[in-house]
């Protein structure tokens, strides 16, 4: 991306501290206030009005009186809010609605006197490419085909990595195609026809979509994100988290079938949000004709959009270069564990053990085996009854990014088993099956060894950097010099046994 931002919103970045973007949207207005602005952004605050900003902007033109009260107080209470969090710096963008009314204009005039800050109304080459920021802030080298759709307008963006290769905004947001088709109250066999025809005029106009044949699709927005919870739901997926649920092609043409052509069936819309329930449909018919043209691998959605994409473009060049996931663990370890150092300590440990163990660890899993080497720690105050459920869940459903959802299922397994030895409950044996056997038992191995690092360093910083732990001879070997002898007890004995055992294999110490 190579966007250009003012000077001010470069600013942020020197002065630390929570950062809070407004996004004026046709449908929904949303205040997100982040903690700081960094690789990995934490939410501290977050909330949404749907107030309908782009309601039947296709007939009139204009943005109803109705919409720009309810926007206009909204917009006032987040500034009292900013206010009392201590938020130094304020970003607010308006995107398709105010962009295309006629009184868009007037409506941020009227805004700005809320706040100490430019409200940027966002041209659609800009939207788009804030989008697609986004998605370089939200995973891990994306390269596929993004949309954002809106209550106004979708954005379409080709992007590889953090370059954006092409992009187009067509006006398929929600609110405008039930604008446009006028919609009933229920939507009918004709509003279904009349909506089809619609978007397959602006998706053929689209020469460059063929390009995502066979690559991910991104899918950003309120209302594709309704879809997915309502797909994870129906399904009875174990983790209901949002950022990087995958449907393929086929799960999604069933999904379709069954809320559209199937009314009488165990699926409903009305099990979503009321607020968003009678846009549903037509973001599925969306989403449904754009997967019929692209034929992508899958679909991938997104709550990472143009407000992340905007705290991402704070970013210096190396920091948006560092991977959003070990950021994330970074973040965890250093308000939860007792010493970040240590986890890279542990990480650095185990090397040896995971060469000599014939393996064939992947960079993808050494990558994963850091993360969770750096969360290993993250349940040390919690009662020890319950420190294996509590990391289980922090980790599962954590905020994280650059991470799917079996990548995610193997940390939190991870530092499951540094806590507990058999799974139970009933979320953990539901994450299980997400991981393969594989998976499984490499993290089991990081438990257990972890488990006998801390028996050995008592989680401190600087002792276990001293030991070296492989094999020889067919052997696990534990090599201590002679000055930490004294720590070679019963204990540590019966945690590296355990892991020998695991191992199937024989284990001894050497000193000296």
């Amino acid at each position: 991306m190579n966007l250009q931002l003012d000077r001010q919103m470069k600013y942020a970045i020197l002065h630390g501290g929570p950062v809070a973007v407004i996004d004026i949207g046709s449908n929904s207005i949303r205040l997100v206030v982040y903690s700081e602005a960094q690789r990995s952004p934490v939410v501290q605050f977050s909330e949404k009005l749907l107030c309908g900003l782009g309601r039947n902007l296709s007939v009139t033109g204009r943005l109803s009186e109705t919409a720009v009260e309810r926007a206009l107080a909204a917009l006032r209470r987040f500034a009292v809010i900013c206010e009392h969090i201590g938020v130094k710096d304020i970003f607010a963008v308006a995107t398709e609605a105010v962009r295309r009314a006629e009184n868009g204009a007037e409506f941020i005039e009227q805004a700005k006197n809320y706040y100490p800050c430019d409200i940027r109304i966002l041209s659609c080459k800009e939207e788009a490419e804030f989008a697609a920021a986004g998605v370089a802030a939200g995973f891990v080298d994306p390269s596929g085909i993004a949309g954002d759709l809106g209550g106004g307008s979708l954005e379409l963006i080709d992007i590889d990595g953090p370059r954006v290769v092409d992009e187009v905004s067509v006006p398929l947001g929600s609110l405008n195609l039930m604008d446009v088709v006028g919609a009933s109250a229920d939507m009918t066999l004709a509003d279904v026809s009349r909506a089809e025809a619609y978007v397959d005029q602006h998706l053929n106009a689209i020469p460059w979509l063929e390009h995502g044949r066979g690559r991910p699709f991104y899918a950003i927005g309120g209302t594709w994100r309704a879809l997915g919870r309502l797909h994870m739901v129906e399904t009875g997926y174990p983790l209901h988290i949002v950022q990087h649920y995958t449907m393929t092609p086929k799960q999604l043409k069933q999904f379709y079938v069954d809320m559209m052509e199937r009314r009488e069936g165990a699926l409903s819309f009305a099990k979503a949000s009321k607020d968003r329930r009678e846009m549903l449909p037509y973001g599925l018919l969306v989403l449904k004709r754009l997967v019929d043209r692209l034929k992508p691998s899958g679909i991938v959605f997104s709550v990472f959009g143009v407000r992340e994409g905007l705290i991402y473009e704070l970013l210096p060049p190396e920091e948006q270069q560092n991977d959003p996931l070990i950021a994330a663990c970074e973040s965890m370890a250093l308000r939860r564990a007792r010493s970040l150092e240590y986890g890279y300590e542990l990480f650095r440990w185990m090397d040896r053990l995971f060469e000599g163990a014939g393996l064939h660890e992947t960079p993808e899993e050494r990558r994963l085996r850091k993360a969770a080497c750096l969360l290993t720690d993250i349940g040390w105050c919690g009662h020890a009854d319950y420190r294996g459920e509590k990391a289980l869940g922090l980790i599962a459903q954590s905020s994280f990014a650059g991470v799917d959802h079996q990548e995610r299922a193997f940390l939190a397994l991870a530092v499951y088993y540094y806590y507990r030895n058999n799974l139970g409950g009933s979320f953990g044996p539901e994450l299980r099956k997400l991981i393969n056997q594989r998976w499984n038992q490499q993290a089991k191995i990081i438990a257990l060894a972890s488990r006998a690092a801390n028996k050995l360093s008592a989680g401190v910083s600087g002792v276990i950097n001293e030991t070296t732990l492989g094999f020889a001879n067919g052997k696990l070997v534990l090599n201590l010099p002679g000055k930490l002898e004294a720590l070679d007890g019963e204990t540590l004995q019966r945690r590296l046994k355990a892991l020998a055992a695991y191992l199937e294999c024989e284990f001894e110490t050497h000193i000296g």
